[in-house]
């Protein structure tokens, strides 16, 4: 679900503003679950999964990103109806959860 590989080689790079960055991801992204919470409009729905793909793979959240890589491919066929979104949600809040106890693992 969590590439920790990324994780820790962003964690390297980042150093202190590593908890920035992760909380301007949490941020960023969920302004656009919320649209996606809301109803996906077919206009924005590709681009919206472009972007959260591109945030999650910079993250770590691998399951998340690949999700949103069939979604975005779906979305750009114009087969709306086929993008999981749902499945999208459920993921990207499992995801969370598991990040989040994961940092706090590696913080202790």
């Amino acid at each position: 679900m969590i590439d920790w590989a990324q994780v820790d080689e962003m964690r390297l790079e980042m150093g202190n503003g590593f908890n920035e960055v992760v909380t301007m991801f949490l941020d960023e992204v969920g302004e656009v679950i919320v649209r996606l919470e809301s109803g996906p409009e077919p206009d924005s729905l590709g681009a919206d999964l472009h972007f959260l793909k591109g945030a999650a793979l910079n993250l770590g959240f691998s399951d998340f990103a690949e999700l949103c890589e069939r979604g975005e491919k779906l979305a750009l066929e114009n087969r709306f109806a086929e993008v999981d979104v749902n499945g999208l949600l459920i993921c990207y809040r499992a995801s969370c959860e598991v990040f989040r106890a994961g940092l706090n693992l590696n913080a202790a």
